[in-house]
């Protein structure tokens, strides 16, 4: 099949494809589908009719139906789970070093700062309760990896469909019977209408006062100045943030300024990793759509995942 890649070209992509046998081209009107590696505002107003179907590099769609270009005018395939050993393994370090107190030592700058560090160091090896809402595929990795900690795992889905390596599933119509059990709050949901904001004061008031929250799905999925005012009235513990709302987030904001937060730029997964990975899975869409028309990783553009 030929193909087109926008907005940019990722030279690493184009030569895994093109190595399986297709065909990269410059203009879209030549193209039998899509690899799409941008924002919502980077994407054709119009796709020509002979674009079979857009193989988005990213596994998040909400960039794209908030600028109203995910629509049903033609099939759409994501990356969903395809980054899951990279995000559960940034996951694990987010939460070991917001319970070792990085931040807090690092911005101390001395040693003498021991005690205080001593004195409220936690431990996964402490019978822990870890909530992973929105477990799907990277949750399936991430749990595995959480094991040898001896934690209690809660997994929380749309469907409630039972996810086999946790001790507990629920699905997200029961996610307030978890809030207040959970000492970490792993956030792994896409951005929908549903989910916009879903994080907000009244989730923080239910949750444990020492419990801290992890976020590595998307920045909106928590109402930040909310988290802002739960960090300052104690009412939880601390955050580790590897995307946030607005992201970036810009220079002097608070939550820069909170020795109990720790933030990553958006790396829970790398462009270079992107790059190598996404070629691999638009080999297979397209191999899936030549046999039976299937995709393996559609969207639904309606639900927006």
């Amino acid at each position: 099949m030929k193909f087109a890649m926008l907005p940019r070209v990722w030279d690493t992509t184009v030569k895994t494809l093109e190595d399986a046998g297709h065909t990269f081209v410059e203009n879209l009107e030549d193209a039998d589908f899509l690899v799409f590696n941008g924002m919502g505002k980077h994407f054709p107003e119009e796709l020509p009719k002979n674009i079979k179907f857009v193989q988005n590099a990213f596994s998040g769609m909400d960039s794209l139906a908030a600028s109203g270009k995910l629509t049903s005018d033609v099939r759409w395939a994501n990356a969903a789970g395809l980054y899951g050993k990279t995000v559960a393994e940034s996951t694990l370090g987010l939460i070991l070093a917001q319970y070792h107190q990085h931040v807090a030592i690092t911005r101390a700058k001395t040693w003498k700062i021991r005690p205080e560090i001593d004195a409220g160091t936690r431990w996964l090896h402490n019978n822990k309760t870890v909530a992973i809402v929105g477990a799907g595929g990277i949750a399936e990795v991430l749990i595995p990896m959480l094991r040898p900690f001896g934690v209690h795992i809660i997994a929380v889905n749309n469907s409630g469909r039972e996810i086999d390596s946790a001790d507990e599933t629920y699905p997200v119509s029961q996610v307030d019977e978890v809030w207040g059990r959970a000492d970490i709050v792993v956030l792994l949901m896409p951005l929908t209408k549903k989910t916009h904001h879903m994080i907000n004061a009244d989730v923080f008031k239910k949750m444990k006062s020492d419990a801290i929250i992890v976020n590595v799905g998307r920045g909106p999925l928590v109402n930040t100045d909310d988290l802002v005012a739960a960090l300052d009235a104690g009412e939880i513990a601390g955050a580790a943030l590897d995307v946030t709302d607005p992201e970036p987030l810009p220079d002097g904001h608070p939550l820069w300024e909170m020795d109990n937060v720790l933030i990553t730029p958006h790396t829970a997964n790398t462009d270079e990793r992107i790059r190598t990975l996404v070629g691999e899975l638009a080999v297979k869409n397209a191999e899936a759509f030549m046999k039976d028309g299937s995709l393996i990783t559609e969207v639904d553009p309606e639900a927006g995942y």
